[in-house]
C-alpha cells in the first residue's frame, strides 16, 4: 500500500504502522513468563466473562494499566510491569474482553464498547477486593479510563492518560483506514500480535475495530465521551507525544481544557508508544504524579 502512495502519504503510513506497538514482548510459556516470578497471572469471572490480568508489587497504592487497541497487559506495558516501584504500588494490568488472554469471547464493538470496558475494568478491581485505584490508560485504554473516572468518581484516585481522544473527526477516520489491513503493517509490528492471536483473529479484529471506532463519527460532534468529561473529578495527568501520528495534538489539548484541573505534559520526541520508547522518563513522570 505504501509503495503506491505519494511520498508524503507513504511516509505518514510508515509512521502510523511503526508507531503501533513496537517493543511488544512475544508470549512464551504463559502470560507472565516474560516478567519472571514477581508477576502473577490469573483470571477472574466478571460480568459473565473470565478476564485475565497480571499483578505485581505490594504497595498500598493500586494502579490499573489499561491497554490500547488489540492490546493486553503483556504486550502493552512491559516496562511498567517490570519497573514501576513495587514497594509504592500494586500494579494490575488487565486484558479487556476479547483481547489478550480474556478470550473467549471474541472481541466485538457495539457502540457502547468503551462503556462496557470501563465497567468491566472497575468490576474486575472490585472483584479483586481493591477499595480504590488509580488508572494508567493508553490510547483506547485512555478513553476507557476517562469513562471509568467519570462513571465511578469515588473509586478512582488519580489518572494518567496518553494517546486518547474524546471524539472522532474525519481526519481520525483517514488515519484509522491507514491501519485497517494488518498485512501492510511492518513485520516487526505485526509478528508479536500474530503470535498472540493468530493471523486470522488479529486481522479480523483490527478490521472490526476500525468499523467500531468509526461508529462515533456518525454521532453528534463525533462524540465518544464528550458529555462525561465534566464529570471527571480525580487529579488527571494528560501526556502527549508531539510526534504521535495516530492521535493528533488537538485531542490532547481538548482533554486538557475540558477535564477540570488536569495537568498537561508534552514529550517533544514522543510518538504514540511514548511509554515504551521513553519508558524511564514516562515511569518517573507517572510515579511522581501518583504519589
Amino acid at each position: 500500500m505504501a509503495a503506491t502512495l505519494g511520498g508524503r502519504a507513504a511516509r505518514q503510513l510508515r509512521l502510523l504502522l511503526s508507531a503501533l506497538k513496537p517493543g511488544i514482548q512475544v508470549p512464551r510459556a504463559g502470560p507472565a513468563a516474560a516478567f519472571g516470578s514477581s508477576v502473577t497471572s490469573a483470571k477472574a469471572e466478571v460480568n459473565g466473562v473470565h478476564l485475565h490480568y497480571l499483578r505485581t508489587g505490594d504497595g498500598e497504592h493500586t494502579v490499573l494499566l489499561l491497554p490500547g487497541m488489540l492490546g493486553s497487559g503483556e504486550t502493552d506495558f512491559g516496562p511498567q510491569i517490570e519497573k514501576l516501584n513495587k514497594k509504592l504500588f500494586t500494579v494490575v494490568a488487565w486484558d479487556p474482553r476479547g483481547y489478550g488472554h480474556s478470550r473467549p469471547p471474541d472481541r466485538d464493538f457495539p457502540v457502547d464498547f468503551f462503556e462496557r470496558d470501563a465497567k468491566d475494568a472497575v468490576d474486575l478491581m472490585k472483584t479483586l477486593k481493591f477499595k480504590k485505584v488509580s488508572l494508567l490508560g493508553w490510547s483506547d485504554g485512555g478513553i476507557t479510563a476517562l469513562i471509568a473516572a467519570a462513571r465511578y468518581p469515588s473509586y478512582v484516585s488519580k489518572m494518567v492518560i496518553w494517546g486518547a481522544n474524546a471524539y472522532v473527526t474525519e481526519q481520525d477516520t483517514e488515519i484509522y483506514q491507514g491501519i485497517r489491513d494488518v498485512s501492510k503493517w511492518s513485520e516487526r509490528t505485526r509478528k508479536p500480535l500474530e503470535a498472540l492471536y493468530g493471523f486470522d483473529y488479529f486481522a479480523r479484529t483490527c478490521e472490526k475495530w476500525v468499523d467500531g471506532i468509526e461508529q462515533f463519527k456518525h454521532l453528534p460532534d463525533g462524540s465518544i465521551c464528550l458529555d462525561l468529561l465534566p464529570l471527571v473529578q480525580c487529579p488527571t495527568l494528560i501526556v502527549h507525544g508531539e510526534k504521535d501520528p495516530l492521535v493528533p495534538r488537538f485531542h490532547a489539548d481538548f482533554l486538557h481544557r475540558h477535564v477540570r484541573g488536569s495537568r498537561f505534559h508534552l514529550m517533544p520526541e514522543g510518538k504514540h508508544n511514548l511509554h515504551l520508547r521513553f519508558a524511564d522518563e514516562f515511569n518517573k513522570l507517572a510515579e511522581d504524579f501518583l504519589q
